[in-house]
């Protein structure tokens, strides 16, 4: 594993130099993300949803909102990526732009989650790790998707076609503990490890597919 931390920084501050170019596409997905919690508030008319429900019309939300990772590739073949530096540097210094901005789009989808649905966060703490550890897998596999579907003629379909079964022992455990926050129920160590080794092997096999697809 060669990995440059130099070329990582680089790859980094490139990264968001081209976000501001492409800001409408964050833009987009954060208005999609906005407009589907909002038909969904209106249609239960502030009725009270019980916490699996909710649970899950959060992740389903934040999954397709993660679709921006999508474009990571967008105008960019793996060859001229070359001139950033090796395959380690531009992969890691993608998943870290992904991340950034899925933390992001996070900050502002969840106090608008919570005051829409008038959620009752008991154990805000458990939802905060629950979601940091979520987008990290969600960062780490969608990156390397991103890559894999830029070559193929269908890339917008492809994308939520492969991440959703790779990214689904996450969600998991996800909906479960956010449940919990929500209910103020004692957190369960199990699921947070169980997500933590899934998210090492997430990161471990990117790593590793992403150095064929750089040769």
């Amino acid at each position: 594993m060669n990995l440059s931390i130099y070329r990582l920084i680089k790859v980094v501050k490139k990264e968001f130099a081209v976000s501001f170019r492409q800001r409408a596409i964050f833009a987009s997905m954060l208005m999609f993300s906005l407009t589907t919690l909002a038909c969904i508030s209106l249609a239960i008319q502030g009725a009270k949803l019980e916490p699996e429900l909710l649970s899950a019309i959060l992740w389903v939300t934040i999954f397709f909102a993660s679709s921006a990772i999508n474009h990571t590739f967008d105008d960019e073949a793996i060859i001229t990526l070359k001139v950033y530096g090796d395959s380690q540097s531009i992969l890691f210094g993608k998943i870290i732009y992904s991340l950034i901005s899925m933390i992001v789009m996070t900050t502002i989808l969840l106090p608008i989650f919570i005051v829409l649905f008038d959620c009752d966060v008991a154990e805000p703490l458990i939802l905060i790790v629950t979601t940091f550890f979520v987008i990290c897998g969600i960062s780490g596999a969608g990156t390397l998707i991103a890559a894999i579907s830029s070559v193929a003629s269908v890339k917008n379909g492809l994308f939520p076609i492969l991440l959703f079964p790779i990214i689904l022992p996450i969600f998991l455990p996800a909906i479960k503990l956010t449940q919990i926050s929500f209910i103020g129920l004692e957190i369960s160590v199990p699921l947070l490890i169980l997500m933590v080794i899934y998210n090492l092997i997430l990161i471990v096999i990117s790593s590793i597919l992403f150095d064929y697809l750089w040769y």
